[in-house]
């Protein structure tokens, strides 16, 4: 745990413009420390490899100090833990890539001992094919106890997230943003279960304007931290390859769920596996043999273990109406349910919440 001083220091450092981790890194390995590097000569600053005129001048920058300074009281005011990258709670894996971020905030329950990190990442336009397979992934490999780490967008993120909960699996979210602010909005209702068995990460201020280059450089925390990274749906281009990328970079296991050639949302996986950028991956059993992990821990699947959970009255007249359907729009539930609509999306956001129905684009619903 650094202390206030040290940590405004190194927030400072953070904020240094053109500066970037990996030569924030090398100052703090010659100086020793970050306030240590803002009261060093400039003269002494030269003497290091890789660190020129230009980079000493930004950090004489005068507001880096004031600016920390809002920052750190921002960290307070909303109580949130930070990770410093010589901490021995920080990342295993990310300790070891270059470009890891020297400082990260924290909010939830996040217990990063467990060795079995695995990222899960896709195309935000996800289909029906990818969900499914998202959900099973997910199920078939809880009895191995994984933390899913994810990026909390649309699509195969917010997938994983889900597919965690239900799983009772602690899952983290990587954000491209500051701390005080949730994106999409409509994501906003799964920080709940997100912080009680897991939580949310992000290097990003709470002063950052949310730029799309963020998204960009939040994937190397996502490939750094995991053993493993799996793609499960992307079309030709798309940041879930960038993911890859990186994680191949970091000389990570790289997975990918091959699709048929004329899916659209296949495209990016089947290129990888076609360069053996990635393996295939078509169930938790590829994953386990190719990590090394113990294959008498997969159990056979226990196919949808929340249709066993308990539901009140008014869930049981849902499940009833959906059980033998197969995509119904909310304003037909309402109906046929004899329940006004603000009532059935309710009750179905806390079936979704249970995995026990699927939101569909156009207001449709599918029981699992």
């Amino acid at each position: 745990m650094l202390s206030k001083t040290e940590l405004l220091y190194t927030l400072a450092l953070q904020r240094t413009p053109n500066l970037g981790d990996t030569s924030a890194k090398k100052l703090l390995h010659h100086v020793g420390s970050a306030e240590g590097i803002f009261k060093e000569k400039p003269s002494n600053l030269l003497k290091i490899h890789g660190i020129g005129s230009f980079k000493v001048r930004q950090l004489q920058q005068k507001n880096l100090l004031d600016l920390a300074r809002e920052e750190l009281h921002f960290i307070a005011s909303q109580n949130l833990s930070y990770r410093y990258f010589k901490d021995p709670k920080y990342p295993e894996k990310l300790k070891h890539c270059l470009d890891g971020p020297i400082l990260f905030f924290q909010d939830g329950n996040i217990d990063l001992e467990n060795k079995k990190i695995i990222s899960i990442v896709g195309t935000r336009k996800i289909t029906t094919y990818g969900i499914s397979f998202c959900e099973k992934l997910v199920a078939d490999l809880a009895p191995l106890n994984p933390v899913i780490v994810s990026g909390f967008a649309y699509g195969i993120d917010i997938c994983a997230h889900k597919a965690a909960i239900a799983n009772g699996l602690q899952n983290i979210a990587c954000l491209a943003h500051g701390m005080n602010k949730i994106y999409p909005k409509a994501h906003k209702k799964y920080m709940p279960k997100v912080l009680q068995n897991g939580g949310f990460i992000s290097e990003f201020w709470s002063s950052d304007p949310f730029n799309r280059n963020n998204f960009l450089k939040r994937n190397r925390i996502i490939a750094g931290m995991s053993q493993a990274t799996i793609v499960i749906e992307s079309a030709a281009k798309g940041g879930s390859l960038v993911t890859a990328d990186i994680a191949n970079s970091y000389s990570r296991d790289v997975f990918a769920v091959p699709g048929r050639a004329t899916d659209t949302q296949s495209q990016g996986c089947n290129m990888l596996i076609k360069t053996h950028q990635a393996s295939i991956i078509t169930s938790a059993a590829d994953l386990v043999y190719h990590l090394g992990w113990d294959l008498d821990e997969i159990k056979k699947p226990t196919l949808q273990p929340q249709l066993f959970t308990s539901l009140d009255g008014e869930e049981k007249i849902l499940f009833n109406f959906l059980k033998d359907k197969d995509k119904v729009a909310l304003d037909a539930i309402a109906v046929g349910c004899e329940m006004p609509t603000y009532k059935v999306a309710q009750l179905l956001l806390k079936l979704e919440m249970k995995s026990l129905v699927r939101p569909l684009p156009g207001k449709l619903f599918q029981w699992i």
